[in-house]
Formats: C-alpha cells, sequence, structure tokens
C-alpha cells in the first residue's frame, strides 16, 4: 500500500518552514513587491534558521534535508513569497546541490559551507539572449588560458546575481560541439571582468528578485574551477533543472494554497443579496475545483520528491510536475483576483500578487512546452536513425 502520511521529520521541516514564512517572509512581501527591492532581511533570517543550507550535507554546515523535506519548505515559502521562493531554489537548488553532486572534494570544501551559512549567495548563469532551454545555442565562449580559461560573454534574466558571490556559469569550449561543449564553471561574483547590471523595464511579477544582466569580458579562471568535467556541462545543466524545476513546482503548490486559502476566507466574510458568497454554488464549484487542482499538484510534487529520496531517475514526474502545477497556479490565482472582486485588483491583497508571480512559474526552469516535450519524449521515446 501507498503511504502518504508525512514522516516525522517532514513534518518538522514543514512546520519550521511555516513558522519563517508566515513570522519573516510573508510581512515583507508587499512592501519589497511594491518597492523592487530583494528582501535582505528576511533571507538573512531564513540563513540564520539554515534554510540557505537546508538541502546541503550536514558535513557542509547544511541541514541535509531530502528531496521532500526541500520541497515542504518551497511550498510553505512559495505560499508567502514566490520572489524569496524563487532565491531559494536558485541559491538552494541550482547552485548549492549543483555543486554537492558534481563538484569536486576541494570545491565542496570550499563553496557549500558558505553557501548554507548565508555568507555568500549563489546564482546560476545559463540563459542568454538567443540560448534558453536550447543549451546547445550558448554563445558565452571558454578558451583555454595557461592552466585555466577565459570566460567572455553576455547572461541575461539572472536571477541572485547583483548579490551572488558565487555563479555557476555556462560556457562553450567549442561551438561546433553544440551540447557537447557545454561547461559549467565556478565565477566568483567579484571576479575582475565581470560586471552585473539589472535587467530593463519592470517584470509583471518576482518584482523583489534580482534579475540582471550578467556581462563576462575575459574572466580568468582556473583549472580547478570547471564544475564537473569539460564538455559536461549540459550534464550539470539537467542535473540542475532537476532540483530547480522541483523547487518551482512546490512553490507552485505553495501559491495555490495561499490562493486557496484567501478564497475561502473571503467567501465566508464576504456578504451579497443577504448571504455569504460562500452559499453561491458557482462560487462553491470553484473552490471545489480549486482545491481538487491544488491537492492534485501538491500529490505529483510529492511522487518526483519521493523518487528523488529514493535516488530514483524522476526528470519525467518533475517536468509532470512543475506543468500542471504552474499551469493551476496561473488559471487559480486568475480566479481567485476574480473572486476576490475589486478587492482583489489592487495590492491590499495578496491574491494580486500572486496573479502576478504565477506566469513566472510558467517560464522559469523550462517553459511548460518544454516541459510536454520532456514528458511526451520520456514516453515516446525519439525515432531510431539509420545510417
Amino acid at each position: 500500500m501507498a503511504d502518504f502520511a508525512l514522516r516525522p521529520q517532514d513534518v518538522e521541516a514543514r512546520d519550521l518552514a511555516r513558522r519563517l514564512a508566515d513570522g519573516v517572509v510573508a510581512p515583507a512581501a508587499r512592501d519589497a513587491d511594491e518597492r523592487r527591492v530583494f528582501p535582505r532581511a528576511a533571507i538573512d533570517a531564513l540563513a540564520k534558521a539554515g534554510i540557505l543550507g537546508a538541502a546541503t550535507p550536514r558535513e557542509f554546515g547544511g541541514l541535509g534535508w531530502d528531496a521532500m523535506q526541500t520541497s515542504l519548505m518551497y511550498e510553505e515559502i512559495g505560499r508567502a513569497d514566490q520572489s524569496v521562493r524563487g532565491f531559494l531554489s536558485v541559491h538552494l537548488g541550482l547552485v548549492s546541490q549543483c555543486l554537492a553532486q558534481y563538484g569536486s572534494d576541494v570545491q565542496r570544501r570550499l563553496w557549500l559551507p558558505r553557501l548554507a551559512s548565508g555568507e555568500t549567495f549563489g546564482a546560476y548563469a545559463l540563459t542568454e539572449r538567443d540560448a534558453g532551454s536550447d543549451a546547445g545555442a550558448i554563445a558565452t565562449r571558454a578558451t583555454p588560458d595557461g592552466d585555466g580559461w577565459r570566460i567572455s560573454g553576455e547572461k541575461v534574466w539572472i536571477t541572485n546575481a547583483l548579490s551572488a558571490g558565487l555563479f555557476v556559469v555556462m560556457a562553450t569550449v567549442d561551438p561546433s560541439l553544440k551540447h557537447k561543449g557545454v561547461t559549467a564553471f565556478l565565477v566568483q561574483g567579484d571576479a575582475p571582468g565581470l560586471a552585473k547590471t539589472r535587467m530593463s523595464g519592470v517584470e509583471l511579477g518576482h518584482r523583489a528578485s534580482e534579475h540582471a544582466v550578467v556581462t563576462l569580458t575575459d574572466v580568468r579562471v582556473g583549472k580547478g574551477d570547471v564544475l564537473g568535467k569539460v564538455g559536461g556541462g549540459f550534464e550539470v545543466a539537467m542535473g540542475g533543472l532537476d532540483h530547480g524545476r522541483l523547487g518551482v513546482a512546490a512553490g507552485a503548490v505553495g501559491l495555490l494554497q495561499a490562493c486557496l486559502d484567501a478564497t475561502i476566507e473571503f467567501a465566508r466574510a464576504r456578504r451579497q443579496f443577504g448571504k455569504r458568497i460562500a452559499d453561491f454554488q458557482m462560487v462553491q464549484e470553484r473552490v471545489a475545483d480549486m482545491a481538487c487542482d491544488t491537492e492534485a499538484a501538491r500529490l505529483l510534487v510529492w511522487k518526483a520528491a519521493w523518487m528523488a529520496t529514493r535516488g530514483e531517475p524522476r526528470t519525467r514526474e518533475v517536468s509532470m510536475a512543475k506543468l500542471f502545477a504552474t499551469e493551476a497556479a496561473c488559471k487559480w490565482s486568475a480566479e481567485a483576483v476574480l473572486l476576490h472582486g475589486s478587492r482583489g485588483y489592487s495590492n491590499e491583497r495578496a491574491v494580486e500578487r500572486h496573479f502576478r508571480d504565477a506566469p513566472g512559474l510558467r517560464i522559469y526552469e523550462g517553459t511548460s512546452q518544454v516541459q510536454r516535450i520532456v514528458i511526451a519524449r520520456e514516453y515516446l521515446g525519439r525515432e531510431e536513425k539509420t545510417a
């Protein structure tokens, strides 16, 4: 029989994250979003509680949480603020967990304790203006330089970039090799030749996140700064995306739960035509469907996290969880605004921010279209080509 009960350590992790979400993250969310400022005080409080090293092994100063515990944390933080959840998914999932998985002993000892404590923030520099999910199209170039490398190129929409002390930078050592030439490098945030500027324009959502253009001009790194192996960056990127996508999916569940909770509270309190709007069947229908989709998304995330804790391949399951949860988040955050009426149309109510944050979840770590491609290929395979 399948067991859907959370383990004691899961409950402990969830409850810690819930206390921090309610007591630290949520109170700062509206102001940070409105002023487009990185909520540093909230992040520092999470660091003090160990959350920035949640999935980092204990030997490197982390909490040693597995995928289920970490997913529950992402859900709780995402229920309060997607900007903070996005920071954590990048810092913890794309950087720290990639380092733990692919880094050398020297790299892990050097960087993981700093990342876990919050002394250093991590950023993941993959996306370019003409390369995102198509990692083989990366134009950022790494050329040999003595016993190391020089990296030049431009990255865009890099989350955490303005405050990051460590970047995982994807560059190609030979464009003709396409994805087989992609290599992952560790680059310090203050490296000579590395410049960071905030993206132009105003984001639809996640406005408290740091989204930046990162320009690398002959940035020198050593031989020991290659993460994984030369030409192995595509594997590192895909491994990182399994971590990052699960964080996005779990965060979407948190957003769904926040919209459901807010709608239930409002529907019970709001009266029209002499009775609660909760007593109108059309409202009940929407609440019932919202609750079903929230629970279905949560169970997809839990299954993917459970497989991760067992060390099983879960690329398909992670993509399914991300696809379903983020699509549902867009649908039901819009309905939550509608059900709140004029009260949901301003930032006085959090559902307005959730509505703006939701579309980004369909884009980050691979769009919904990309997730469908991943899922379909897992089921259908690819046609074998004959010579």
